[in-house]
């Protein structure tokens, strides 16, 4: 949101005491003039509807907790290695 449409919105909005519609079309008239007309077409992959992913059970978040905490132990014990190599 740019200044200019924040002020306008802080001015003509419905709560505030200001008109309803003159304020969705004094909006829809500041976003019109603040897209450049050769402006891209918008990414659809935006277009799509939210999704969301159920939360695994316990047991499972417990089994990828320790496989993260493997991979991250193994990769600090590589880094290890080399820097011994570095100082031998």
């Amino acid at each position: 949101m740019t200044p200019e449409e924040r002020a306008f919105v802080k001015a003509h909005h419905p709560d505030r005491g200001g008109d309803p519609e003159a304020f969705v079309a004094g909006l829809a008239a500041l976003r019109a003039r603040a897209e450049p007309a050769d402006a891209p077409p918008p990414d659809p992959r935006f277009d799509r509807p939210v999704e969301f992913v159920a939360t695994p059970p316990l047991p499972v978040r417990i089994v990828i907790a320790a496989i993260r905490t493997a991979r991250r132990r193994a990769r600090s014990r590589l880094s290890e290695d080399q820097e011994d190599q570095e100082h031998s």
